[in-house]
């Protein structure tokens, strides 16, 4: 099995630093532009099956991924973006870059201190989740010769990878993915191993 995992492309609010997960925003024209891209880059790629959150924005990286293929794209939650609760929408990064409220500060700096939002989750909620969801797809023996797309969102790409990393002290493997970033995982034998990290086609 070949796995290509696959962050959304760039939204109004990733661009006006603003909070956002479960909020259902859709990509902004840079966003569309750069998915195009890199399914321009990986049209020689033969996927059999796309997995995608249910937000818009994650399920219009996959369709402009692969470009009118005809091959099924089904939504799970279990992939979708961690959910903020109170904190969605909040800009929470200065014109400079910086981080500017505490609750984010320790989501970005000590995740697994983060603090279950009103009506959110924690990283120990998405970790459980796309745990769920990865043990489910990669031990499916349907899916044991396909290449499969998931198309999913920062936090929720590097929780579901770390049923690879195995080491939630560093969650962020050193960032958040890139938007429209590839992660590629070959499973064979039961084993995982990266072809590639966090590669941008632009």
């Amino acid at each position: 099995m070949l796995i290509y995992v696959l962050r959304h492309g760039v939204t109004e609010w990733n661009r006006q630093r603003k909070v956002q997960g479960a909020v259902d925003i859709p990509l902004a024209q840079e966003g569309i532009d750069l998915a195009q891209k890199t399914g321009e880059a990986l049209k020689q790629v033969h996927f059999d099956i796309c997995f995608t959150s249910p937000l818009t924005r994650a399920r219009q990286t996959a369709e402009y991924v692969l470009a009118g293929r005809k091959i099924p794209i089904i939504p799970d939650r279990r992939i979708q973006e961690i959910d903020f609760g109170v904190l969605e929408g909040a800009t929470f990064k200065d014109a400079a870059g910086n981080i500017v409220t505490p609750e984010m500060g320790t989501f970005f700096n000590d995740p697994l201190n983060f603090k279950r939002p009103q009506n959110g989750e924690n990283i120990q909620d998405i970790l459980k989740r796309t745990r769920d969801f990865w043990k489910e797809k990669t031990t499916d023996p349907s899916l044991s010769d396909k290449t499969v797309l998931v198309s999913s969102h920062g936090c929720a790409v590097r929780a579901l990878l770390q049923n690879i990393y195995q080491d939630p002290t560093h969650f962020w493997h050193g960032s958040v993915p890139p938007n429209c970033s590839i992660n590629v995982v070959e499973i064979k034998d039961g084993n995982a191993r990266f072809l590639e990290e966090d590669k941008v086609y632009a």
